[in-house]
């Protein structure tokens, strides 16, 4: 069942993916923050459910030692919500999914940790294909300055890498945070931890969506529930993957993840084909090896 699970994961983040971008319109203002608010929406519901129907022995005090990771992730995710409206989802998606080699290098770094050859090899390519992608971005037919100025355009290049940063920096507090020996959740057990980090998180984004729903209010900013179709689902899928991703993990994760981690190349097709997103030869030479390198990086680190 783990595999069912692990392809459910890919595709349904694919389709997340799908309606994320189709939901951040660029000329929508507070597009990037609608879409918080829907995910954090789902996600309270999801961390009620969780409450009621598993005996996970919560406290709440978790919500605040959790914290810093639940921080990172939902700041992460709401630099990709606005980068999405000015950028290709075909482009964002593989620069974002490095986050993973980004981890890699935290822990070689700050925990002294090794890494193999074959995945210093994997985030020379990445490396090598990112910057192929941000140089074709900025030349040619592809200059995105000539469409919404040159300040936009660098800061709109710039969300996804704050993503894969950001949410980099959330995986490799999760190294410390879902250790038993170094974890300061508290009164967990080993069968309990991932689902109060996990809850932890969806409650925390839950608070953020209240705030910038008031936000809006204030704004005068409307917020319409039938017309915010897109991100709605992208909330619905992005939980969902949520759930099957905890059951492919915990059947075998060392081949789960590198399955999982097809998600971009799932986004690529499902925005060339849905999206009608069309680009160049070159920037789809440099995108794969971008999608390449994170694959071979999942392998290696997964065995």
């Amino acid at each position: 069942m783990w595999l069912f699970f692990a392809l459910a994961t890919t595709f349904i983040w694919g389709l997340a993916e799908l309606f994320y971008k189709k939901g951040a319109r660029e000329h929508e203002k507070y597009a990037h923050l609608k879409i918080c608010v829907c995910v954090g929406g789902v996600m309270g519901i999801h961390a009620l459910f969780t409450l009621i129907t598993k005996d996970i022995n919560y406290d709440p005090i978790n919500l605040i030692r959790y914290l810093p990771v639940s921080l990172c992730y939902i700041v992460s995710m709401a630099f990709s919500f606005f980068g999405m409206r000015f950028l290709e989802e075909s482009i964002s998606d593989p620069i974002e999914n490095t986050s993973g080699a980004l981890c890699s290098l935290m822990c070689v770094v700050f925990l002294g940790e090794t890494i193999a050859r074959g995945s210093v090899v994997a985030i020379i390519i990445i490396v090598i294909g990112i910057l192929g992608i941000g140089f074709l971005d900025n030349t040619g037919d592809t200059d995105r300055k000539k469409k919404i100025g040159k300040k936009m355009a660098l800061i709109a290049f710039a969300m996804p890498f704050c993503y894969a940063m950001i949410d980099a920096l959330g995986s490799f507090l999760d190294i410390y945070f879902l250790d038993m020996k170094t974890s300061p959740l508290f009164d967990v057990t080993e069968e309990t931890i991932e689902e109060v980090a996990n809850t932890s998180y969806e409650l925390s984004f839950f608070i953020v969506a209240v705030i910038l729903m008031i936000f809006m209010l204030v704004k005068g900013v409307k917020f319409e529930l039938p017309t915010q179709r897109d991100k709605i689902l992208a909330a619905v899928c992005e939980t969902a993957g949520q759930f099957t991703y905890v059951y492919a993990m915990s059947g075998n994760g060392a081949i789960a993840a590198p399955i999982i981690s097809s998600v971009c190349v799932v986004s690529l097709i499902l925005s060339r084909v849905i999206l009608k997103e069309k680009l160049k030869a070159k920037q789809y030479f440099f995108l794969f090896l971008v999608i390449i390198g994170i694959l071979i990086l999942a392998i290696i680190e997964g065995d």
